[in-house]
């Protein structure tokens, strides 16, 4: 079998999918060890039958809905490469909106928290990018940490890692800015989503009835973490920022939308208020 063949098979097996001709050539690129785009290079290549068997696993893994990034095992952010398994959420495009409002914050020197931190992509970018500036990184989860801590290894990232419920590993701490893409899907939604999504840690996505508890705790317990004059820069749903303001602006100046790589709604930054 030739490597168009595989593919033309692969999508025909992958069509009930989004972009079954898309994943077919990231699972191949993957098996052969090549960038996806020298497939279009490689069309009249013979599989291997150590190759063709590989691939078949690996395109039934993604018919029955697993993630892609899950059976790669990694995801691009900011530029780098992120180890990805199911003991933490999958990084999105989406969230370099969030580092990228960070980092414009950002100096050497400074102290940084990466709240909800899963498989860590956020503190690692900021002290792979920032060079000199402090990073903490917490979670919850045991599982999403060990995660974290192979990508900082693997990255050379010198973060951090806490864990706790939010706030309880830094009890005491202060920092400079706080970043966070905290769990904030609602609770009805559970069971709803896409495939592939609900195959993602339920504890990494979902926030109560009305997805907003973590952001009520957040607003009432960062400015006791945060310096005078100190950032606060969250993740957000689409529909979410009206209800963010409103909980933060008791204890924030300057909250402000910003809009991710598609235009949608995606951080609310805000400057702790002068005590």
């Amino acid at each position: 079998m030739t490597v168009l063949e595989a593919l033309n098979s692969a999508e025909e097996r992958l069509r009930h999918i989004p972009d079954p001709r898309l994943d077919a050539e990231y699972l191949l690129a993957h098996v052969l060890g090549l960038p996806r785009l020298n497939l279009l290079m490689e069309k009249r290549r013979l599989l291997s039958p150590r190759e063709t068997a590989a691939y078949d696993a690996l395109v039934a893994r993604r018919a029955g809905r697993e993630p892609l990034q899950y059976i790669i095992g990694q995801q691009p952010f900011m530029g780098l490469s992120f180890r990805t398994d199911p003991r933490a959420l999958i990084p999105r495009n989406d969230t370099e909106a969030l580092c990228e409002a960070a980092l414009a914050l950002l100096s050497p020197g400074m102290r940084a928290l990466d709240l909800c931190t899963g498989s860590g992509i956020l503190g690692i970018a900021l002290s792979k990018l920032r060079p000199g500036v402090q990073v903490t990184a917490s979670d919850i989860s045991a599982d999403a940490l060990a995660l974290a801590r192979e990508n900082a290894d693997a990255l050379g990232a010198p973060v951090r890692f806490v864990q706790g419920d939010l706030f309880a590993p830094v009890n005491g701490e202060t920092f400079d800015l706080i970043v966070s893409n905290p769990p904030y899907i609602p609770a009805a939604l559970r069971g709803k989503l896409q495939a592939e999504v609900e195959r993602e840690p339920a504890l990494a996505l979902f926030a109560g009835a009305d997805g907003l508890d973590f952001y009520r705790r957040i607003a009432r317990e960062a400015p006791g973490h945060l310096a005078p004059g100190g950032w606060l820069l969250l993740e957000i749903g689409d529909d979410q920022f009206p209800a963010v303001q409103a909980l933060l602006s008791p204890a924030f100046d300057g909250i402000t939308l910003i809009r991710d790589m598609n235009g949608l709604p995606r951080v609310i930054r805000a400057e702790r208020k002068p005590i």
